[in-house]
């Protein structure tokens, strides 16, 4: 198993204010946007052995984290110009250089990177998979931090990778996803500095003593390199959830679902719809590769069924109890059946390559990553919890959906009533 953090050794090491009350300053607003995007937020405690690990405010498969924030400031106000990796285990950042690194034309820029061996130790193969869906929560996690910090944002998955890796120096292993912009009034802002740029680099620590190289992983990542035109974005109007300043910290993966007779209401699955349909904003989410196929089991007003949503209403499709099936399709994970929803997300993916090339593989599970982030909140929101399931029968799935060809399954989502975790310690 891999190391879960990436530090890069021999640079400067900055702090950020732990639990920042306000955005009155540079270290002040980065210190708090990171808190609700990307810092430790909990952690877990293996009964058997005492083992406690880290649990972080943007989701992962399995907990892995392939996801590494890197960002630039340009006139952050006392804040060094240059570029950084943020340290989620000590909540730091790491200075890499000094000056203008030229990604992005705002104030602060975030490079989302993967390192695709932290998930593939575990999921060989379909590791890739998950990778490019936690860039889709970490990219939501941030664009709701920023949101709650006062702060617009754009993401681009249109750039060249190596380009961007090089300016930014990361190690080979890790590989540039995403660009997110933010912009507004709220982030505290400077003169940019004068003079030349300085690289400290740093030396990236060595995750394991051996890796095992998957050639499907490597082929994929260099077949969905080539950036072909984007489309004109808008910043991100996302509406926050209620109370977004104690579900972000307090968000979970839930463990299973209270089964039996406890139900959802009507309204709550709607409003957690309505906040999942909302297009998060970038230079390819528009018009949406993503559509829900919902497993309704237990929601007053509903009956048991498989319905495909559309903007405004649920089409019935499959009638009936659905929960044998829902579970049976989740790689056999009872959580799916004792939910109270769950979600199958499917993705069109004939249209994505029509629009981008084989980089539209990478776009259509950002997008589906980035539902499944909106999900999560706006089920904390309703009292609800939440869990994203990668492990599915594909085939199968897209089977007894009766998918047309050129839309697949990429992602399965479960939300209901938790059972309680009793290994979480704050």
């Amino acid at each position: 198993m891999p190391d879960p953090f990436r530090h890069y050794e021999g640079v400067p090491v900055l702090d950020l204010p732990a639990e920042p009350s306000s955005v009155a300053d540079g270290p002040a607003f980065l210190s708090r946007l990171l808190y609700y995007s990307a810092a430790i937020s909990a952690s877990k405690r293996v009964p058997s052995t005492g083992y406690r690990y880290a649990l972080r405010v943007n989701p992962s498969s399995g907990n892995l984290h392939p996801t590494e924030f890197h960002f630039v400031t340009r006139g952050v106000r006392e804040w060094p110009d240059g570029s950084y990796h943020y340290r989620p285990s000590s909540h730091m950042a790491e200075q890499r250089g000094l000056g203008d690194f030229r990604i992005g034309a705002g104030p602060v820029t975030f490079v989302l990177t993967s390192i695709a061996w932290r998930e593939a130790w575990k999921y060989q193969s379909r590791a890739y998979r998950y990778c490019l869906l936690d860039i889709g929560h970490a990219w939501q996690a941030l664009a709701f931090a920023g949101r709650f910090t006062g702060c617009e944002s754009l993401a681009s998955g249109q750039f060249p990778d190596a380009e961007i890796a090089q300016l930014l120096g990361v190690h080979e292993d890790e590989w540039p996803m995403l660009i997110i912009e933010l912009s507004g009034g709220a982030i505290p802002v400077r003169d940019p500095d004068a003079g030349e740029t300085m690289r400290f680099g740093g030396r990236a620590n060595k995750l394991s003593e051996r890796e095992v190289e998957y050639p499907l992983i490597a082929g994929i990542q260099a077949a969905t390199r080539s950036v072909t035109r984007s489309i004109p974005g808008r910043v991100s109007e996302a509406r926050l959830p209620p109370r977004f300043e104690e579900i972000a910290r307090a968000r979970r993966s839930a463990l299973d679902f209270v089964g039996g007779e406890k139900r959802m209401s009507l309204a709550q699955l709607s409003a957690i719809l309505s906040a999942a349909s909302e297009p998060p904003a970038s230079d390819f989410s528009a018009p949406g590769f993503i559509q829900l196929y919902l497993y309704v089991h237990r929601v007053d007003g509903l009956a048991q069924g498989v319905y495909r949503h559309w903007p405004d209403r649920l089409e019935s499709m499959l009638p009936g109890d659905q929960r044998v099936v829902a579970a049976g399709l989740s790689l056999r994970q009872n959580l799916a059946g004792n939910a109270c929803v769950a979600f199958s997300m499917i993705a069109d993916l004939d249209r994505a390559a029509a629009m981008y090339g084989d980089r539209g593989y990478r776009y259509a599970h950002f997008e589906a990553g980035a539902i499944g982030q909106r999900l999560y909140l706006a089920a904390e929101a309703e009292g609800l919890r939440g869990t994203g399931i990668g492990a599915f029968f594909d085939d199968e799935v897209n089977e007894y959906l009766r998918l047309t060809p050129g839309r697949q399954v990429v992602y399965h989502f479960a939300l209901g009533y938790p059972v309680d975790d009793p290994r979480i310690e704050a």
